[in-house]
């Protein structure tokens, strides 16, 4: 993890909330402990927030932006902080994403949007290569943090269509499981958010082997994200992203209307009880 003062992380968004923690705090008078007392975080934790050393969730920035009266200008921050914990070739699409009216998604598992933070940090761990702790937690932390795009207002139409091999592997904890599956459902009664599943009976596609991310902004603009194993590409050209309109459409024409696919996740909620 790069410290606060390193040349690659000076002048970064990261760089510039951990510096204003660390200032708010000293012009206030405050001590750690004091702090940690007010806020209910542990003084080591925040004390490393202040170095750049770990990456908050939004609770803890609405916490501290409270005990500093900031109005909000320390969630501001970790918003921007938080781009920047994605790749390059990623930070494009997550601005858009941010901005999108409308987004129509064709995923292979559940995607990061609609995960639970149990969940999300048991894929997050699957790597091959074990993942530090705080490095998990960092990356649980921005995975989640995403999800706050959901609840503005207005909130973006969101339309995904999940294959049924997303539900084929289910963790081996089977609580955390049951949770994503009832989170699933109760994202699908929010008026904004519709589901469905694709079943393997659909057949053949030309989206077998990757997920999809359809955008568009409110003044009609409209993106693309192709996503592979390990990879992905933006696509702005209007020609491709109608082509792949196309697709998704032919995809959400094969896959089980929304009842009937609420049904299908509550089936597997229901197999899941002891």
């Amino acid at each position: 993890m790069v410290e606060k003062n390193s040349e690659e992380y000076e002048g970064s968004a990261r760089w510039v909330l951990a510096c204003e923690l660390q200032r708010l705090r000293e012009e206030s008078g405050k001590s750690l402990a004091q702090l940690a007392e007010e806020t209910n975080y542990d003084r080591t934790y925040l004390h490393r927030l202040e170095t750049g050393e770990r990456f908050s969730k939004l609770p803890v920035m609405e916490a501290l932006d409270r005990a500093y009266a900031t109005g909000g200008l320390l969630m501001r921050l970790w918003g921007l902080a938080r781009l920047e914990a994605f790749a390059d070739r990623y930070k494009l699409f997550m601005k858009y994403e941010a901005k999108a009216a409308i987004m129509h998604k064709f995923m292979l598992g559940i995607p990061g949007l609609l995960q639970t933070e149990d969940y999300a940090r048991l894929v997050l761990s699957s790597a091959p290569m074990p993942v530090p702790a705080d490095e998990l937690e960092e990356s649980v932390a921005v995975r989640i943090g995403r999800q706050d795009l959901l609840r503005t207002s207005p909130p973006p139409s969101v339309r995904v269509i999940l294959d049924e091999s997303a539900f084929m592997r289910p963790p081996a904890d089977a609580a955390i499981w049951r949770n994503q599956l009832s989170h699933l459902v109760s994202a699908s009664e929010l008026p904004h958010i519709t589901i469905q599943v694709l079943p393997f009976a659909a057949g053949l596609h030309d989206l077998i082997g990757g997920s999809l991310s359809l955008l568009w902004m409110a003044d009609g603009m409209a993106v693309a994200y192709l996503e592979g194993n390990k990879s992905g590409s933006l696509i702005e050209d209007a020609n491709e992203i109608g082509q792949l309109r196309l697709s998704y459409d032919y995809l959400r024409d094969m896959a089980l209307a929304p009842p009937d696919s609420v049904a299908f996740i509550k089936q597997l909620l229901e197999d899941s009880r002891p």
